[in-house]
């Protein structure tokens, strides 16, 4: 009786390990299937995030892109009038006309420096956004184009600084300008020589520059993300 008792008693026993055992091995697989879910979750929560951040990043680059553009174009229109009245100006043979030519000369190269200086900006903040977006993604088309981007944005910059300055000597070279009635011709108030050698400096890299640009511009309108042949 004794010895069934404690065959008894070791079988209950024997069963009760065996119980806890399963038991502790369910709680573990729950516990870590629930860890793996958590950190498929996080990945996924942190992917998403990425994806938002690389939309948002590359759509407020675009619109810095497309002022800074708006604001090169609107520079350009008051500097190419500027430099047509200056040039008329330089070739009047009246006094009068002479001197209205050259207000107006001076007023649009004025009207284009604040233009190419917000153009600047824009191509300098819209650089540094197509960098962080680059760095939002690992597929190589998208880092491909964002550095045609990043070139544009860059050239674009020159481009503005360029010209900007252009306008400032253009300027001077402007008010510069003065009547002689004795030949009834145009001439310069003081030795510009200098100043008309910074301008031609500036206005042949900027013809320069407009290559390289115009060039990213080309490369990006031309890119293919995918390839043709399927």
């Amino acid at each position: 009786m004794a010895r069934e008792f404690n065959r008894n008693m070791f079988v209950m026993l024997a069963a009760v390990m065996i119980g806890v055992f399963i038991i502790t091995f369910f709680i573990a697989d729950i516990k870590a299937r629930s860890e793996e879910e958590e950190k498929y979750t996080l990945e996924i929560e942190t992917i998403e995030q990425k994806n938002i951040n690389f939309t948002n990043y590359f759509m407020k680059s675009s619109v810095l892109l497309d002022h800074a553009r708006e604001d090169r174009a609107f520079g350009n229109y008051y500097f190419d009038l500027g430099f047509l009245w200056y040039q008329s100006a330089l070739a009047e043979i009246n006094s009068t006309i002479m001197d209205v030519y050259k207000v107006r000369g001076i007023d649009n190269c004025t009207n284009a420096l604040p233009h190419f200086y917000n153009s600047y900006l824009n191509f300098e903040e819209s650089k540094k956004y197509f960098n962080d977006t680059k760095s939002l993604t690992d597929y190589p088309n998208y880092k491909e184009v964002l550095d045609l981007y990043i070139n544009l944005t860059a050239s674009g910059s020159r481009l503005t600084i360029l010209r900007y300055n252009a306008s400032i000597y253009l300027n001077y070279l402007t008010e510069n300008l003065t009547f002689n009635v004795e030949n009834n011709n145009v001439s310069y108030l003081m030795n510009v020589s200098d100043l008309l050698g910074l301008f031609m400096g500036a206005m042949g890299a900027y013809e320069m520059e407009l290559d390289d640009y115009e060039e990213y511009q080309d490369e990006i309108d031309e890119y293919e993300f995918f390839d043709e042949i399927r």
